[in-house]
């Protein structure tokens, strides 16, 4: 039997290197296919709220890969939870939100009589209502109490677009020390993977990212299915 053949759905062109690499780390055997909507970003920026004809297009995309013989769907566009369940359910393919797995590994940090405390650093203004509702959702279908921290980090990703990782990196570690007494921190955008080392060595918490956990659960997924 041939690996499965990945589709990997992508809002934005800096989470494409991320997610490459973690897959050539973890599981190179993996056949990858990538789409690009480099629009949906900025429409929802735009609009300020995910409206139906985003959803319509998530579905559109989701079809588009299972025609193409795609076993399952990994998004990698962190502001759109709601769209992705819609074209789950469009596909019936088995398919992950770029920071569900992410979100898990956090979550399992939870004891018993504590408030679990968790940062979440984002790059992209937009994400951040979505993410942290889909986390609380989670943290409550697993009786985990939890304080969310949210973290915007302004001009980063303008910083990586233009080739300038150095900035980038070090804008989201300075604003990630403000969360030094959390639990986790936790990256928000994938693009945001290659600043996990150095947010963690002025953190002692965990700080995770999501193109690994989402590759292993991904993987996971796969052979439960």
């Amino acid at each position: 039997m041939p690996p499965p053949r990945i589709a990997l759905i992508h809002a934005t062109p800096l989470a494409v290197a991320p997610i490459q690499s973690a897959f050539q780390r973890l599981w190179p055997q993996a056949r990858r296919m990538n789409l690009l909507d480099d629009s949906l970003s900025a429409d929802l920026a735009a609009a300020g709220r995910l409206t139906e004809a985003m959803v319509r297009r998530f579905e559109d995309l989701a079809r588009y890969a299972q025609g193409t013989g795609c076993d399952a769907i990994l998004f990698t566009c962190s502001a759109f939870g709601p769209a992705i369940e819609a074209a789950a359910r469009a596909t019936g393919l088995p398919t992950l939100k770029p920071n569900e797995a992410m979100f898990e590994q956090a979550l399992a940090r939870h004891q018993p009589g504590r408030t679990l405390q968790l940062g979440l650093v984002a790059t992209f203004q937009a994400s951040l209502p979505s993410m942290s509702a889909e986390l609380e959702r989670l943290a409550r279908d697993r009786g985990v109490p939890v304080a969310i921290r949210p973290v915007f980090v302004p001009e980063a990703m303008d910083d990586l677009a233009r080739g300038d990782a150095a900035d980038h990196h070090r804008k989201i570690a300075d604003a990630a020390h403000a969360l030094r007494d959390c639990d986790a921190v936790m990256l928000a955008q994938f693009s945001m993977a290659a600043a996990r080392t150095e947010t963690q060595a002025h953190l002692a918490c965990p700080v995770l990212s999501s193109p690994d956990c989402a590759v292993q659960a991904l993987m996971q997924k796969m052979s439960d299915a």
